[in-house]
């Protein structure tokens, strides 16, 4: 059961399907998934406003590239839960359910009548994944957040950024999909105890716990030194030659360690001066490096990325390169292990999607690849084959209401 809406809690539930569950997901009768409404849009539709009120958002988009994303291989299933009626169904559900996964805000389910405890009277078994800003109790509990506060207040953003300037935010929602990836890697442990057991548990999981939890080493070094983890930018970990660099058609990755291999690198961009003893130290090349920099810049800008990170690699050297989106998809690694799938959307057309994040054994079928539904697609179909209702019991749920389907199912 997938009560889950925007990011965490979607992603958390897209990892479950890709490995083959059943996963239905329990959506707004109109508005849907509210992550139906981010953008862009494979239509290219300008009209639609994310940020309008949620009552007058009376035709949910199909075509999000945020939706299409999170929910493939998943089932949607239409279902007004404010109504006495929905909620009936609901637990009608829950009661056939190994697994229910939820991000309301704390408190939520409790007050449309689907508490743990009440979820527990219909499935003792079952396990219930709870996903929330900052946990189910504590004083943040009923407090609002963006990605934008999770990063900032997990920690993460004060050690992201140059030395010298404001603290920043990484470009994807990495707090929210990370607390995705614990919240699946929790569920299936507590699966795998009420297999065992017969005992159902609730998982509290806080999405600003994670950004903490992938601290590295500053909390620890705080902790037992009292000194702050300062922002080194993109000259890594107190290094110099270390970190992005522009070059002709981009930026790359210069990993000048360890030291016995720094002459390749003076080699590689054939600079002798890069050879001076001055630099053959981790610490000497710290100590100059502003200098440093200035003999390999004439290189790197006239030689395009894959050449340099090419180069570095042929030596020994960990060089790397900043892919864009094109690239990835051109990328001669992924394409010769057949990463990329093409699914093909009734809405959105054929799109490329990011392949399975493990690499399944020749031959073996590990993860499932099939399309986001459209809202309200499996309404029917999930009610006849989870809960044996009849055509003529979904008539009336419909006429009442309470459930909705697509106009494709």
């Amino acid at each position: 059961m997938d009560l889950t809406h925007y990011i965490a809690g979607p992603y958390c539930t897209k990892l479950l399907s890709g490995l083959g569950a059943d996963v239905v997901k329990i959506e707004h009768p109109t508005r849907g998934d509210g992550v139906r409404w981010l953008g862009p849009f494979a239509s290219g539709n300008p009209d639609i406003l994310p940020n309008s009120p949620l009552e007058k958002r009376d035709t949910a988009p199909e075509d999000g590239a945020w939706f299409l994303y999170l929910n493939t291989a998943k089932q949607s299933v239409a279902l007004d839960l404010q109504s006495s009626e929905g909620r009936r169904v609901l637990l009608e559900m829950a009661a056939k359910a190994h697994i229910l996964i939820e991000n309301f805000a704390p408190g939520q389910m409790e007050s449309l009548g689907l508490s743990y405890a009440e979820l527990q009277k219909v499935n003792p078994a079952l396990v219930m994944t709870s996903i929330s800003n900052f946990g189910q109790t504590g004083p943040y509990r009923d407090w609002k957040a963006s990605e934008l506060n999770l990063y900032a207040l997990g920690g993460l953003m004060n050690i992201t950024g140059e030395p010298e300037q404001e603290p920043l935010k990484e470009g994807m929602p990495l707090a929210q999909l990370g607390a995705g990836q614990n919240a699946f890697a929790a569920t299936m442990a507590g699966l795998m105890y009420a297999e065992e057991t017969g005992e159902g548990q609730q998982i509290d999981l806080a999405i600003a716990e994670y950004a903490t939890n992938i601290l590295e080493n500053a909390l620890m070094q705080f902790s037992y030194s009292g000194q702050e983890y300062n922002r080194v930018g993109n000259r890594g970990y107190g290094r110099a030659a270390w970190g992005i660099y522009p070059c002709l058609d981009g930026h790359v990755g210069i990993i000048a360690g360890p030291d016995h291999r720094w002459p390749e690198v003076a080699r590689i961009m054939e600079r002798e001066e890069l050879s001076d003893p001055r630099f053959l130290s981790r610490s000497g090349r710290l100590e100059n490096a502003d200098e440093v920099d200035a003999y390999m810049l004439p290189f790197l800008v006239e030689n395009n990325k894959v050449d340099i990170f090419k180069a570095g690699q042929d030596s020994g050297l960990g060089f790397s390169f900043v892919a864009t989106m094109k690239d990835i998809l051109e990328m001669e690694q992924l394409l010769d292990r057949d990463y990329f799938v093409d699914l093909d959307h009734p809405v959105a057309g054929k799109l490329t999607y990011p392949g399975a994040p493990i690499m399944p054994e020749v031959g073996v079928n590990a993860w499932v690849f099939e399309r986001a539904p459209l809202l309200g697609e499996h309404t029917a179909s999930a009610l006849h084959s989870w809960l044996g209702y009849s055509d003529r019991q979904v008539s009336e749920l419909v006429d009442q209401g309470v459930i909705t389907q697509s106009k494709g199912a």
